[in-house]
This record gives C-alpha cells, sequence and structure tokens, in this order.
C-alpha cells in the first residue's frame, strides 16, 4: 500500500510540471501574438503616408497579417489589440477611400497636356534632333495633321442643334381683332340651299330619265326598222350592239338594249351555232297577261376594250347598225 501511495504521489507531481510547462508556452505564444499586434499597429501609424497611397497596398497586407494571427487567438486580451488594429484601418481606409474620391475630381492640367500630345502623335525624336530654337522649331515635333486630328475628334462633342430663327420675323404681340359673328346669315344661306339643291338634282334626274327613255326608243325603232326590212334573217347581237368606232359607245349601246329586254320588247335566242341573235316582240300577239307571266332571265354581261377589238375583227364589222346621235 505503501508503494502504491509512493507511486500516485510522483505521478501527481509528474503532471503538474507538465501543466506548468503547458501554462509557460501558452503564456509565451500569448506575449509573442500581443507584440506581434503591437509591431502591426506601430507599423500603420509609422507609415501612414503609404498606407494612404492609392498606389500602395500596405494596407491590405496589414489586414492579412492581422487575420492570420486572429486565428491563434484565444484569449481576451489578445482579441481586445485585434479589436484595436481593426479600428485603426478601419479609419484609414475610410480615409484612403475620400482621398482618392477627392483625387478623381482634381483636374491635373500637366496630365492632361501630356495625354493631349501623345494622342496628337508627338514625335520628342525628331524634336531633340532639331537646333532651332524659334517658334517653328519648338512645335516642328508635331506631325502635320495633328491639330487636324484634334479638331475632328473634339469636332463630336461640340454638335449643337441649331438656333430657331423665324422665317419673316417674331409673330406681333398684338391681340387679334374681334370680329363679329353673323350666324343669322349663314344660317339664312343654309336654308336656301338646302332648298335649291333637292330641286336641281331632281331636275338633273329627270333630265337624265328622259334622254334614257328617248335614246331606249330610238335603238328600239332601229330593231325593228331592220326586223321588217327582212324578217327571215336573224339578227347579230353583237352586229347590233358593236360599234367599230368607239368602245363607249358600245357600252352604251347594250346599256340600253338591256332596258328593251327587260320591258319585253325584245328577246336573245342563241342560233344553231350557240351565238346570241336579238328579235323584237310583236306586241299586237301578246295579251298583257301573257306578257307578265311569262318568265324572264337577267344576267350580266363583261366586256373589256380587248374583247371588243377581237369581236370587231372576228366578225369583220365595219358599219355601226346603231348609228350615233
Amino acid at each position: 500500500m505503501s508503494r502504491r501511495r509512493s507511486y500516485n504521489g510522483d505521478e501527481g507531481e509528474d503532471n503538474d510540471i507538465t501543466r506548468n510547462f503547458e501554462d509557460e508556452q501558452d503564456d509565451g505564444n500569448r506575449r509573442q501574438i500581443r507584440h506581434q499586434y503591437r509591431e502591426l499597429m506601430q507599423n500603420m501609424q509609422q507609415n501612414r503616408d503609404d498606407m494612404l497611397s492609392s498606389r500602395s497596398n500596405k494596407l491590405t497586407d496589414t489586414l492579412q497579417a492581422a487575420n492570420q494571427l486572429f486565428s491563434e487567438v484565444s484569449k481576451p486580451r489578445e482579441a481586445a489589440l485585434d479589436a484595436q488594429l481593426l479600428v485603426l484601418a478601419t479609419n484609414l481606409g475610410k480615409e484612403k477611400a475620400n482621398q482618392l474620391q477627392a483625387d478623381m475630381t482634381v483636374f491635373d492640367p500637366t496630365s492632361f497636356a501630356e495625354d493631349l500630345l501623345s494622342f496628337m502623335g508627338i514625335n520628342r525624336l525628331e524634336n531633340a534632333e532639331s537646333d532651332s530654337e524659334d517658334e517653328n522649331g519648338a512645335m516642328g515635333y508635331l506631325g502635320a495633321g495633328a491639330w487636324q486630328k484634334l479638331g475632328t475628334e473634339a469636332d463630336i462633342y461640340f454638335k449643337r442643334t441649331p438656333t430657331f430663327h423665324f422665317m419673316l420675323g417674331s409673330f406681333k404681340t398684338e391681340p387679334p381683332v374681334i370680329r363679329q359673328k353673323i350666324e343669322r346669315q349663314k344660317r339664312a344661306n343654309k336654308v336656301a340651299e338646302k332648298g335649291v339643291m333637292p330641286a336641281q338634282l331632281k331636275k338633273m334626274e329627270e333630265s337624265h330619265q328622259e334622254a334614257t327613255e328617248k335614246e331606249v326608243e330610238r335603238i328600239l325603232g332601229f330593231l325593228q326598222t331592220y326586223f321588217r326590212e327582212d324578217p327571215e334573217s336573224p339578227i347579230s347581237f353583237f352586229d347590233f350592239v358593236i360599234d367599230p368606232n368607239s368602245f363607249a359607245r358600245t357600252v352604251e349601246n347594250i346599256f340600253h338594249v338591256s332596258f328593251i329586254i327587260r320591258d319585253g320588247f325584245a328577246r336573245i335566242m342563241l342560233d344553231h351555232d350557240k351565238l346570241p341573235i336579238i328579235e323584237p316582240i310583236a306586241q299586237e300577239s301578246e295579251s298583257q297577261v301573257d306578257k307578265d307571266n311569262q318568265p324572264r332571265y337577267q344576267g350580266v354581261i363583261s366586256l373589256s376594250h380587248q374583247e371588243w377589238t377581237e369581236i370587231v375583227e372576228t366578225f369583220e364589222i365595219t358599219e355601226p347598225m346603231i348609228p350615233p346621235l
């Protein structure tokens, strides 16, 4: 029993020694981390101008180093140093951003002149070889078309809409003269026009109807005359209505003959060659009742100028059977 107790006592002492060693090693690592944090913050304060420069990446490098240290932080003391460094880096980043925005709005005439000369095609070697000191020699390093090139490029940005000018001067500012409205006179004229126009149309319609009736009677007279002269020979419909000298009169003849057919004074049939023939109907042989009960058929005839020409040539029509007025 005494040996076991002695052994257990020795083991406890070894554990205490190991714990003390680990604590000392942990304290050493923590001191090293705190030291590195302080070095980073001191470096940021000493190199403040470099940190704020837009061409430098030292601020980014410092933040990356702080991220590596933070992976080893396990105690609040080191975490507090990390927070202080982050606050300092944030302030520097804000100032850098403000400075960058300000630099973007500042116009640098020297830099603009250099860029302008480069665009115009500057040739500094030619200027260095020239020994002339006059003004022409000083401008000799620019090519012959340098200014024309610049003017062509700048002309794009100076295009504007031309100003508007009145061709006959500006409008007069005098107020217009107020004219009195003559409403009664206009109404009277409208009433008079309404009363006159129907009468005129009625007269025109009556005169046109009378002329059509007279022409239909005249054509019916020719048809009856030709039929009395030779009742055994059928009258060809084309020979009767076609006018070889006028296409317009041919159309008018067909129009007037249609009234004769409609009123029952003539009829159209087909001969043994299936060609249309026309002959008058004797009014004495048919009573009024039979005339009304007789079936009638109507059709539409289309005749073009080319067809009219072919009919004239085919039937060899030289003289119209219905002479014009």
